[in-house]
């Protein structure tokens, strides 16, 4: 992974339904991500995996999500 990458997490189903009740959202609400996406080659993923991705920019994290379609 290059320094300059954000880092792609794939969670697992109990975070991923965790994160999907805390949000009160459903996974087709969420942005989406081509299984095919270069930053994914590293990650082992399946259609309807959601993805965590962290940016990290002047010193903050933020962390974004993404169902793989």
């Amino acid at each position: 992974m290059h320094v300059l990458q954000c880092k792609h997490i794939k969670l697992n189903e109990k975070e991923a339904e965790s994160f999907l009740k805390k949000h009160d959202i459903a996974k087709k609400q969420l942005p989406k991500i081509k299984k095919s996406d270069a930053f994914l080659k590293d990650v082992e993923v399946k259609e309807g995996d959601i993805i965590k991705i962290e940016r990290k920019s002047f010193g903050n994290k933020t962390e974004y999500f993404r169902v793989v379609v």
